[in-house]
């Protein structure tokens, strides 16, 4: 018997799809008056607001975009929606984890489809 549970699904959420999911659980718990806001939910409510930039569909629109670019994944194409960079060294943040970097062309690409939605 192991005390790991398994991991069923998995999916990527931009800043701003989270936020709209918060919003909906803060506007549930509003009718509501008994419940309050724990603080790890009011915490996380207040760094979507301040954080998430772009609207849902936008921010999804992004991804999709950016993950059609050859070497850019979708967890990582989420990082990039999520940053917004606006240079090449903002973008290259993003990749110091990674095993491979971009070179100037791909990363002008990057930060030309960026700059379409920020």
């Amino acid at each position: 018997m192991t005390i790991f549970k398994e991991k069923l699904d998995e999916e990527y959420l931009t800043t701003a799809e989270a936020k709209d999911i918060l919003g909906e659980i803060e506007a549930d718990r509003a009718e509501d008056e008994e419940r309050e806001l724990r603080y790890e939910l009011a915490r996380a409510i207040e760094h979507v607001n301040r954080f998430g930039h772009l609207d849902a569909d936008e921010s999804r629109e992004l991804v999709e975009e950016l993950a059609e670019l050859e070497r850019i994944d979708v967890p990582t194409a989420v990082k990039i929606t999520d940053l917004l960079p606006e240079d090449r060294t903002e973008l290259r943040s993003v990749f110091a984890q990674e095993r491979y970097s971009l070179d100037g062309e791909e990363l002008d690409e990057v930060l030309d489809v960026v700059a379409k939605y920020a």
